[in-house]
């Protein structure tokens, strides 16, 4: 004889001992129930594939990032919370509507010409409805990607805007081989840190920043004053709290414009398990989902203090993934080996298995250092005392901003 599901009531008996007997039972059957759900499910889909893939595509988690909430504007102007690709999208598609509207319009003026010329409209209108057809399913066959991965930013997209307000950021002149002044505050205690930095930014020279009773106490302007007299193209002033690295400040040289970064969870590379030690090669530069404007002015600022020429043969890579707006560091040496036997094949978009790839795999080491960064504030000059004007304060981070977690600024 089966034992049936007991009531609610009954577990809430006075007897302790019955009322763990009961509520074991009861966990049992509802296992069992699981269990027997699970198989004849498993069974059905062997049957039917189709019911797997539906309930596969109905139980996707849905994130915060998948919940982003957009400014429905046509605008892409800095601090503007719109996604660039999709607004450049949209606006082909308006373009396009109306220049068949206007064709449309202009048939319809002609409906008296000779029965031959409408006959030759009519088939250049079919040409150019099957060409927008075929761009329109060439847009959708991307979007229908199994494993979805972060898409990489598209500078080309940087709106006509932010060339105007940032001409030495976006020049239409090759850029130059970057070179970095990287300093402390007053004080400092954090060579070493600073030292970690210079490895990790190519062409860089670290100068400790005195605080003596004695010695000259320079500002900001006249540091970047002094590395502009000597052909530098950056400077990167760190501040520290506790013998840690808390904040980071990238100026563009000449004249600006400033990023005030905020860094968290800082880890050494020596502290890393498993780790690599970095060589002097030129490591390259991935830039992961960027997409609004004030994205694409950071990912442009970073883009400039990397050498635009990567030294392959040193196999490293610098990754900036930015995440809810939040900015993970990390840098990887690479290798490509050879497939173990117990390693599957990889599988393209299409869920088929990528030819040419059957044997090979990718192996990643970590290099370090790994940290965290927020951008907190953009000012148009040097520093917010080198600004000057109604726009001297082009962004700036408030708390306000974090009250709807489904809105992102970068």
């Amino acid at each position: 004889m089966g034992f049936n599901k007991p009531p609610v009531q009954a577990l809430k008996s006075a007897n302790k001992l019955k009322r763990r007997e009961l509520f074991v039972q009861h966990k049992k059957f509802k296992d069992k129930e699981q269990r027997e759900l699970r198989f004849r499910r498993r069974k059905e889909e062997d049957r039917d594939p189709e019911l797997k893939a539906a309930r596969l595509a109905k139980n996707k988690p849905l994130t915060i990032d998948q919940k982003r909430v957009w400014d429905d504007v046509d605008d892409d102007s800095l601090g503007v919370q719109v996604d660039l690709e999709k607004l450049k999208r949209r606006r082909i598609e308006e373009a396009e509507a109306a220049e068949q509207a206007a064709a449309e319009n202009s048939e319809e003026d002609d409906d008296d010409d000779v029965d031959s010329m409408l006959d030759s409209d009519e088939e250049g209108d079919e040409a150019h409805q099957a060409a927008l057809e075929k761009k329109r399913e060439r847009r959708a066959r991307r979007d229908n990607s199994i494993a979805p991965s972060t898409t990489s930013t598209n500078l080309d997209l940087t709106p006509s805007s932010l060339a105007v307000k940032f001409p030495t950021l976006f020049s239409d002149l090759p850029p130059p081989m970057p070179k970095i002044l990287i300093t402390t505050s007053l004080n400092s205690t954090i060579h070493n840190e600073a030292e970690l930095f210079c490895g990790l930014f190519p062409n860089s020279n670290y100068i400790p920043r005195s605080g003596h009773r004695y010695a000259h106490k320079y500002s900001l302007r006249e540091i970047c004053r002094f590395a502009h007299n000597r052909e530098y193209t950056a400077v990167v002033l760190i501040r520290e709290d506790q013998k840690k690295p808390t904040g980071m400040s990238v100026v563009h040289l000449p004249s600006g414009p400033t990023f005030h970064f905020s860094i968290t969870n800082w880890v050494e590379g020596k502290k890393l398990p498993g780790h690599g030690n970095a060589t002097n090669h030129y490591p390259e530069l991935l830039l992961n989902n960027f997409k609004t404007p004030l994205g694409l002015l950071t990912a442009k600022l970073f883009m400039t203090l990397f050498p635009p020429r990567p030294e392959f043969q040193g196999r490293q890579v610098v990754t900036l993934h930015n995440q809810r707006d939040y900015i993970f560091v990390r840098r990887h040496r690479y290798i490509f080996r050879d497939k173990r036997a117990t390693e599957k094949s990889i599988i393209g978009a299409d869920g088929k298995e990528l030819k040419g790839v059957e044997d090979i795999r990718a192996g990643l080491q970590e290099l370090g250092p790994r940290f965290t960064m927020k951008l907190r504030r953009v000012d148009k000059g040097i520093g917010r005392a080198g600004s000057e004007g109604d726009d001297a304060l082009q962004w700036e981070w408030k708390a306000k901003m974090e009250k709807d977690r489904k809105r992102f600024n970068l």
